[in-house]
């Protein structure tokens, strides 16, 4: 029953992705020309996540995470993740949009995520995994339900057709809530990082389960079917220049990922919600990367 609920809500994740133009990198350069509206909405999309999230201990027994302390790492990650994602011309989450869409090149960017994450993840000890945070659940619940509060008293300044825009990505956040109920590593950063672990380490046992490649297809068929609906599907050839631009780019995003500790996607709709202050530094480390990306672009 779960898995059929976990099935559906990343099918409309997938949708609401695809018609939304979920994209940090498009956040980011619309902040720059002075409109930080979806940037703001993007960066908040999780907030009603933990509720669900909270809820999981005692509907299926799935102890949310305690969240961490901040790390130089998830710094330098996120850095690296968003320049990456601005070579890119798109994040994580954007990135399998836009080959749902049609665009090939993006296998390049998937392919070059899959190195890094298999290159460097052995790599990286244990040493510096940040601190977990130890929160009484009133306290950590109370900051929660703050900050969602201020999101929701914030949705009524704005203008409707972007009340409505805001709505659909906090819609997204929210049913990752629910496919966390299910499976709690259920982001496609989420599968490549357990994937490279399983083959550097020889492990079966660490090989996903079948059921979490089944959520990301899902993910990918959602988009495909917005994409589709909305007349944006068209299929994209690949030059050689270009896929290696964005192999290189997916290098970056994947070392940046493997240092941060997830994607952006592993940081807005499972980090944040937990309120671990780690994903709160990738996330902003991420924007400052982007940006810095657009302005090298620029210049060239």
């Amino acid at each position: 029953m779960l898995l059929a609920l976990a099935m559906v809500c990343v099918f409309f994740i997938g949708y609401l992705s695809q018609t939304t133009g979920l994209c940090m990198v498009r956040g980011v350069k619309q902040a720059k020309a002075g409109s930080p509206f979806f940037l703001t909405a993007i960066v908040s999309s999780g907030a009603f996540a933990w509720v669900l999230m909270a809820s999981s201990h005692y509907l299926v027994g799935i102890e949310p995470g305690s969240g961490f302390y901040p790390s130089i790492y998830a710094f330098i990650g996120g850095l690296l993740f968003g320049l990456g994602a601005a070579a890119n011309g798109g994040c994580g989450v954007s990135t399998v949009s836009r080959f749902a869409r049609g665009e090939l090149p993006m296998l390049m960017t998937i392919f070059g995520w899959v190195v890094a994450w298999l290159a460097l993840e052995p790599f990286i000890p244990q040493a510096i995994s940040p601190e977990p945070i130890h929160l009484g659940w009133s306290l950590r619940y109370g900051v929660l339900a703050l900050l969602s509060f201020i999101v929701l008293c914030c949705l009524f300044f704005v203008r409707s057709e972007r009340r409505k825009l805001w709505l659909s990505i906090l819609g997204i956040g929210l049913l990752g809530g629910l496919v966390f109920l299910y499976e709690p590593h259920w982001t496609p950063s989420g599968l490549l990082r357990s994937m490279s672990l399983s083959m550097w380490h020889s492990d079966d046992a660490k090989w996903p389960e079948s059921s979490r490649f089944v959520l990301v297809a899902i993910l990918i068929l959602g988009m495909f079917v917005a994409a589709k609906l909305t007349k944006s599907f068209l299929l994209r050839g690949m030059r050689f220049g270009r896929g290696a631009k964005h192999f290189a780019a997916g290098c970056l995003m994947g070392i940046g990922a493997v240092m941060a500790k997830g994607g952006n996607d592993t940081q807005l709709l499972v980090a944040m919600p937990s309120l671990s202050l780690n994903g709160f530094v990738a996330v902003a480390s991420m924007v400052v990367g982007i940006y810095v990306g657009l302005l090298v672009i620029e210049r060239q």
